[in-house]
């Protein structure tokens, strides 16, 4: 029913940008918070940014000052990355939180290398 697509990953040099986009088809109702999380290889999924559905932001520490997460109240988040380290090398994932439990894409591999 409700399907997350990520779209945007890639290879990009340290230093480099990318634009993670995740669209949402289907109908989520009531106040809902959207969210990046990455996994890289061998290591734990882990929170890179939320948002609310007012706006409000929260990033981790790792990221905080290089990512800026972003959404429309209808369909669409992003996630603009700036100044890309190789230990943002992951998977990311976008995701969906409501009352009722939660939504996951499928994935959008990042690679940061030179």
């Amino acid at each position: 029913q409700v399907r997350l697509v990520e779209s945007g990953g890639g290879l990009v040099q340290p230093g480099g940008s990318l634009r993670l986009s995740c669209e949402v088809s289907g109908r989520i109702w009531g106040i809902y918070t959207m969210g990046w999380y990455r996994q890289a290889p061998g290591k734990q999924r882990e929170l890179a940014a939320t948002i609310t559905s007012g706006g409000n932001t929260n990033y981790a520490i790792s990221v905080k000052g290089r990512f800026t997460i972003s959404r429309n109240n209808q369909n669409t988040m992003w996630l603009q990355m700036n100044s890309l380290k190789p230990e943002d090398t992951a998977v990311y994932y976008c995701n969906v939180a409501t009352t009722g439990g939660g939504y996951w894409g499928q994935g959008t591999q990042v690679t940061v290398s030179s």
